[in-house]
């Protein structure tokens, strides 16, 4: 069975992005290497600060737009209730 996963990238400055993907290391890996023009590559949004799985594209999906209409106020207390400290999740992936 598939998975689908929601992140959060971040930048040393605390610039954060948030998507989804059902392959979490080749899409980490894209922002990491900013193979993907875009917001990311933009503002240096190289660092997994948070993810989540799930097994459903619909959850998925309706869950990264929840997360995107939050004030950054809020995905930042998601964020720091899983990694205070704001490491990178994906630092020993590649």
């Amino acid at each position: 069975m598939k998975s689908y996963y929601v992140y959060i990238m971040a930048s040393k400055s605390k610039v954060i992005y948030t998507g989804v993907t059902n392959d979490i290391k080749r899409r980490v890996y894209e922002h990491k290497k900013k193979i993907i023009p875009g917001f990311t590559s933009k503002y240096n949004t190289t660092k997994l600060v948070y993810y989540e799985e799930t097994k459903d594209i619909k959850t998925a999906l309706a869950r990264e737009k929840q997360i995107k209409g939050w004030l950054r106020r809020k995905k930042i207390e998601l964020i720091e209730k899983e990694n205070p400290l704001w490491e990178d999740l994906s630092k020993d992936w590649y």
